[in-house]
């Protein structure tokens, strides 16, 4: 853990230092061939920008097989957005997500992180990162960690006696917990809190989670949500991953879905299930050329019933309904759930 911490912040340690440069030297020169990109001046230029990212990892015993963990990604992520990642287990989440951390080089295609190549250093000191399972020191406090993630980020002890309450205040962790116990006596959902704490202690312009709800019982869900919301109004940029699609209908601008490494759609809610404002309405009786004017798809039944989708202001269509003697039998929300439009996605 020790060592994956200092390589993210960029310690003054030599070796380290050495290995990180290389690191980003290696990726850039791994990706030099792929296609440039060619970006658009604009208000709000993406924040993370991909262009055919592709992960090929070699297994075996004797390394002769070859395995396509991400195919030819191409993704964009604008400032301010709260932008989920979708996708059964196996489909290449976390796998892309490591790409954009530079944790592991692509094999092929270029991607943006804040301007800056995949891979690139110097980024890190503005990211802040969430994985699934944190491994924190067992034996020190909550508070303790977070001063000493405050060292390696240099930030000084008086913006960090500041921060970290603030920090704590913000994930739902009491103070009394955060000081006096050892994290080893954390519950799940305390240890979670801690590393959202951890993600956020030097105040990152984008923030990366990665299934940030996984073990969480309904009242840390919530919590959790409330946590990402607050960051959301704040202005921050949210890339998260999540099983609980719930909870990503709620709190996303944008979703994209991954299934088997290939990228199936990306959107915003509107764009993928369609308008909130379309019911479909069903019922008898009533004008037929006036409600052809209201529903242009509107289908008769041989049972005198009649059926279609309506998208104008559903009060002034009931008001003019009843006017005509006309009766509405049900009328329903004809937008999918995003639950329901995943499974249609992955399953088709």
């Amino acid at each position: 853990m020790l060592l994956f911490v200092d390589i993210w912040v960029s310690c003054n340690w030599n070796g380290i230092v050495v290995w990180q440069k290389a690191q980003s030297q290696n990726t850039m020169k791994s990706v030099a061939d792929a296609p440039q990109f060619e970006l658009d001046s604009q208000e709000n230029p993406p924040v993370v920008l991909t262009s055919e990212l592709r992960k090929v990892y070699t297994t075996g015993f004797f390394l002769n097989q070859k395995v396509e963990s991400l195919k030819s990604c191409s993704l964009t992520v604008y400032k301010g957005e709260t932008f989920g990642l979708l996708g059964p287990n196996g489909a290449g989440k976390t796998t892309l997500l490591k790409l954009l951390l530079g944790i592991i080089r692509p094999t092929s295609g270029r991607g943006l992180l804040l301007g800056k190549p995949l891979g690139d250093h110097t980024v890190k000191q503005r990211i802040g990162y969430l994985p699934e399972n944190a491994y924190l020191y067992d034996f020190l406090t909550g508070w303790e960690f977070l001063e000493f993630a405050a060292g390696i980020f240099q930030i000084p002890k008086k913006i960090q006696r500041e921060r970290i309450p603030q920090l704590f205040e913000l994930v739902g962790l009491s103070l009394k917990d955060a000081r006096k116990k050892q994290m080893r006596r954390y519950s799940k959902g305390m240890l979670q809190r801690v590393g959202m704490a951890h993600a956020l202690i030097n105040d990152p312009e984008l923030v990366f989670l990665d299934e940030p709800m996984s073990g969480l019982d309904p009242l840390g869900r919530y919590q959790m949500r409330e946590t990402i919301l607050t960051l959301k109004a704040s202005g921050k940029t949210i890339f998260f991953n999540s099983h609980i699609l719930s909870e990503v209908e709620k709190i996303c601008n944008r979703v994209a879905i991954l299934a088997k490494g290939e990228l199936v759609c990306s959107g915003s809610l509107d764009e993928l299930l369609g308008s909130t404002n379309t019911y479909r309405v069903k019922g008898t009786g009533g004008d037929w050329e006036v409600l052809k004017k209201w529903a242009p798809n509107i289908q008769f039944g041989a049972d005198g019933l009649w059926e279609g989708e309506l998208e104008e202001d559903y009060y002034d269509f009931l008001a003019s309904l009843r006017l005509m003697g006309g009766t509405v039998v049900s009328m329903n929300l004809s937008r999918p759930s995003l639950e329901e439009f995943f499974i249609h996605k992955i399953q088709g």
